[in-house]
């Protein structure tokens, strides 16, 4: 029997998280609401990429630890584990092939690229695929509601060279 309650997203919903992996690579998501997610990407393979209502299975495995899974329309699964007691992330990322082979074809808004994103997944080579697999060190931290829009819209280009100093 847990000492918590499983179906409770509560602490979690609304949260806005801003980690960098052990390779460097610097991401932030922001936890919508019970099954969506908005997120973008600092650095990395698909530096500048960013996304918003992205479907995902969000639950709660511990008292201050949560999963959260999905899979984008280029074909790349992802699941975090995400620690907000310890301030530990970790992520696997599956790549399909073609975004390991050309990265900058996903580098956009994706929700303005949706069809595009659709074609070149189903274009391929999906294998063999790449998993990227990596613990995450949480830098920043917020509450900011359910369903707020303002978030995260625009590009990490687009943020002030302090982001996320300058945010309470």
């Amino acid at each position: 029997m847990s000492s918590f309650d499983k179906q409770d997203l509560s602490r979690f919903v609304g949260k806005h998280l801003v980690y960098t992996y052990d390779n460097g690579w610097n991401y932030e998501i922001y936890v919508k609401n019970a099954n969506t997610l908005d997120y973008r990407i600092h650095s990395g393979l698909v530096g500048n990429r960013w996304v918003k209502d992205q479907q995902a299975y969000i639950v709660r495995v511990g008292q201050d630890i949560y999963k959260i899974s999905w899979t984008e329309p280029t074909g790349t699964d992802v699941s975090l584990i995400v620690n907000l007691a310890d301030k530990v992330f970790h992520g696997t990322i599956f790549f399909p092939r073609w975004v390991i082979n050309n990265p900058e074809k996903t580098v956009c808004f994706q929700n303005e690229h949706i069809a595009e994103m659709l074609a070149l997944r189903d274009a391929g080579p999906a294998y063999p695929t790449e998993v990227i697999d990596e613990f995450a060190t949480i830098t920043f931290v917020r509450d900011c509601g359910e369903n707020n829009e303002s978030v995260i819209d625009c590009a990490a280009s687009e943020l002030p060279k302090d982001f996320p100093a300058g945010l309470h």
